[in-house]
């Protein structure tokens, strides 16, 4: 998901290093913090395969270089996007990686086929914790701590179903005013998923 974001950010134009790695930060936050050690290999890779390209920015010191995406790095974004892998789709985080550049795909029939990829994703019954092969749901779970995730996860899932249905079925400008369903998917990550 790094690549994609360092794709999506140069898509609004030409970045430094530094500002680079600085939304890059606050896009993934502390769940994913992004190094100098992880970023600029990175960067190396993505300018060697001709995805991005680097000039200098004398303007900004010595040693300063500006990052620009090429035609390529935009072809190849626009494909990480329209083609999501299965983990991009059910992991929260590489989510809404995901969704922080989905508006840059020009075809809202492939945006919205994307989140129908979601949609389908978070209503498919699920849990953190099993009885056998059966989903527990929150009030199934004497644990207050396990209870507690359950809740939690339980009320992001309905908000974000109630905003997907309300962008893929045109009942709002996706500002989540459209009411949630009541059927509960208490989890969004795939490692605690049970396939």
């Amino acid at each position: 998901m790094l690549e994609l974001a360092i794709l999506g950010f140069l898509a609004a134009g030409p970045l430094p290093g530094h500002e680079l790695r600085r939304r890059i930060t606050h896009l993934t936050g502390y769940s994913r913090p992004v190094s100098d050690g992880t970023l600029y290999p990175a960067i190396n890779r993505m300018t060697k395969a001709g995805l991005i390209e680097r000039r200098p920015a004398p303007e900004a010191g010595g040693g300063r270089y500006v990052l620009n995406l090429t035609a390529a790095g935009r072809e190849d974004m626009l494909r990480r996007l329209r083609e999501p892998a299965e983990h991009e789709i059910t992991d929260f985080s590489r989510w809404f990686t995901i969704l922080a550049f989905l508006s840059l795909l020009p075809d809202s029939t492939e945006q919205h086929a994307v989140l129908r990829r979601r949609l389908d994703f978070l209503e498919t019954p699920a849990s953190f914790f099993y009885d056998g092969d059966t989903p527990l749901r929150a009030e199934q779970v004497t644990d207050p701590y396990q209870r507690g995730m359950l809740l939690t996860a339980r009320a992001t899932s309905r908000a974000e179903r109630a905003w997907l249905h309300e962008i893929l079925d045109g009942d709002g400008d996706g500002d989540g005013s459209r009411a949630a369903d009541e059927q509960p998917h208490p989890q969004t990550h795939t490692r605690d998923r049970k396939d």
